[in-house]
């Protein structure tokens, strides 16, 4: 109940069309200064063109009873070929508002896609880790990209509308006024209705949201390539299929148990307001039958009624369309006003360039907002400048996560981290991750060239800089890009055509070169040589040694014979340092990580 009154609270505040208007603003003045120009044009012609009809009605009657019908016809042809004139006209400007429409809503769109993008990137990865900030993307998704053109639509449709019906209304009230007001009484039950149900629908369709990510989900899992293997070796393709056919039936059933609820109301109206077009259909016919008005007038205002009613729905249909749009673009605002919990300092401090003292781990302690458990426990240590620094430790033991919070993906709960003296979160994070290079255990594989690939660690420097090859020389990706059949200017992976597959070794490589590639004072290579061999990854640590030329780094990895390589050793378990010092000093205390070095070795001796 208290979840549903928050969301009727959040609502108040967010049925509102200014800011979907500034989106569709932003996204293209001009064509929305075109739309308003054609809503005042496209609204008055019906007016115009009834007059012409009602004119051409009476001035054929009027010939009928003349002397000269040649002559008289004459007058009416010119009065049916301004009415042709006019319906061009009309044509016309349908034409160019269709244009309009069709090019302001492809702007909108991609402002919307940009919008979206943007704030995919500026969240913090907290909300990556946690299944409700998907369901608000997943709605983010379905309703940004066109809602608001939607409601441009809405607005020129209603302008539009409004000027036509108010032409026609006052053309009845100058009728009579019991007409004019059965034209409302006829068109306000079946706004009822579409209020009503567009609420339903759209607190059905939140509700639904993590079916429906469930749904996309298996459609992925079927379609891409990740899970092809396995699929066919493990014959889950059919089972796969069922759980997402299951799950869309579902979904439709409970869509058309509303809808059919919907058109059964929605018929209920219909039939009124139909019933009221011809009562007063009844009414002016009577009325021309005793003389009152002329047989032009009863045409004239027959479709006068006929397309006020249009005109009213159409404008009725509108505003309850934009109560409706406004119901689905709370899932935008909803998404869009997500706030950083990383907070960027109001007055930043530079980051030391040279970094003299180095990185210091102050008792810090943290969990992840989505756990209760404690993943790192009053961690204290220290990565001077220039040294290189191993984390050592088993699956969990918070290796990782200090990582992430040295880069500030994260900030503690407890205790502080420091670069120079001065706290990470004193620092502007793009510029402190300027200063960091990190290769992850889960590192991207880019379906573009491999150039670009290893240039994206960099991207300040030209594509084409040859130190593009040489970092791709010092990971040993140099001699697998040269054997691809454009060389650097081959597309990696099988998304895009020519593209070549590397194996997990091979773009182990390659994102290894992006690391080494980038200006950063702290290098961090988190598990990223696992899926080569034991001499490739020592020949790969060797080389980075000799790259670091007097820069700190940070190494994960469960290969002991590379870890020794390393300064200093930091050994984790459940979120503490258990054991800290140099290779040779922590072999000789005989404590855990002398016995795991020991297990490793028996199978190299």
């Amino acid at each position: 109940m208290e979840k549903t009154d928050s969301l009727k609270q959040k609502l108040r505040h967010t049925l509102r069309l200014d800011r979907a208007m500034r989106f569709v603003w932003q996204a293209g003045p001009g064509w929305t200064i075109a739309s308003l120009a054609l809503v005042f044009i496209q609204g008055a012609l019906p007016l115009l063109t009834l007059y012409l009809m009602k004119l051409i009605v009476d001035g054929v009657i009027f010939a009928l009873g003349a002397p000269d019908r040649l002559a008289e016809f004459r007058h009416v042809a010119l009065l049916i070929g301004i009415a042709a004139a006019v319906a061009l006209l009309n044509l016309l400007f349908q034409l160019i508002a269709g244009l309009v429409r069709e090019a302001q809503s492809l702007n909108v769109t991609d402002h919307m896609y940009d919008i979206l993008h943007a704030k995919s990137v500026e969240v913090d990865l907290e909300y990556y880790e946690n299944p409700t900030y998907f369901d608000t993307l997943h709605r983010a998704q379905q309703e940004g990209p066109y809602r608001p053109t939607h409601i441009l639509d809405g607005l020129v449709g209603l302008g539009r509308s409004g000027i036509s019906m108010l032409a026609m209304v006052g053309l009845l009230f100058s009728f009579h006024w019991a007409v004019a007001v059965i034209l409302f009484m006829a068109a306000i039950p079946g706004i009822f209705v579409r209020l009503r149900y567009s609420g339903k629908m759209y607190r059905w369709e939140r509700e639904r949201t993590p079916v429906e990510r469930r749904t996309s989900y298996f459609n992925w899992i079927l379609t891409g390539d990740t899970h092809a293997k396995e699929i066919r070796l493990f014959d889950l393709g059919n089972l796969f299929i069922r759980r997402f056919s299951d799950l869309r039936k579902k979904l439709r059933h409970e869509r058309l148990k509303i809808t059919r609820k919907r058109s059964v109301a929605d018929l209920a109206a219909q039939t009124g307001g139909m019933l009221a077009v011809f009562c007063s259909f009844a009414f002016i016919a009577y009325r021309t039958v005793q003389g009152a008005i002329t047989l032009g007038d009863m045409v004239m205002y027959y479709q006068a009624f006929q397309r006020g009613l249009g005109y009213l729905r159409e404008f009725l249909g509108g505003l309850a369309a934009l109560y409706e749009d406004n119901l689905f673009l709370f899932n935008l605002y909803e998404f869009l006003d997500l706030k950083p919990k990383v907070k960027e300092p109001l007055h930043p401090q530079l980051v030391p360039r040279p970094m003299h003292k180095g990185i210091v781990f102050d008792h810090v302690g943290f969990k992840y907002p989505t756990g209760n458990r404690d993943v790192l426990k009053d961690i204290s240590m220290s990565i001077d400048s220039g040294e290189v620094v191993a984390l050592v430790g088993e699956n969990g033991s918070g290796k990782t996560t200090l990582i992430k919070l040295l880069c500030r993906l994260y900030d503690p709960l407890d205790g502080a981290i420091t670069l120079d003296g001065i706290d990470l979160r004193e620092f502007e994070t793009t510029a402190l991750r300027r200063e960091i290079s990190v290769i992850f255990q889960d590192y991207a594989h880019y379906h573009l060239t491999a150039r670009e690939n290893i240039w994206f660690g960099n991207i300040a420097l030209p594509p084409e800089h040859k130190r593009v090859n040489e970092a791709a020389d010092y990971s040993g990706a140099d001699e697998v890009i040269t054997c691809l059949p454009k060389g650097y200017e081959t597309i990696l992976g099988k998304w895009f055509e020519e593209g070549e597959e590397l194996s997990i070794g091979e773009w182990q490589k390659v994102a290894l070169a992006r690391a080494f590639l980038r200006d950063a004072q702290i290098i961090v290579l988190d598990e990223p040589t696992s899926a080569m061999d034991a001499k490739s990854e020592y020949e790969v640590f060797r080389r980075f040694r000799q790259l670091l030329d007097g820069r700190s780094a940070v190494l994960i990895s469960h290969r002991f014979s590379t870890v020794r390589m390393a300064d200093r050793i930091y050994m984790l378990e459940h979120g503490r340092i258990i054991e800290s010092g140099t290779h040779e000093q922590l072999v000789k205390t005989g404590g855990k990580y002398s016995r795991l070095f020991e297990k490793q070795a028996r199978y190299y001796r």
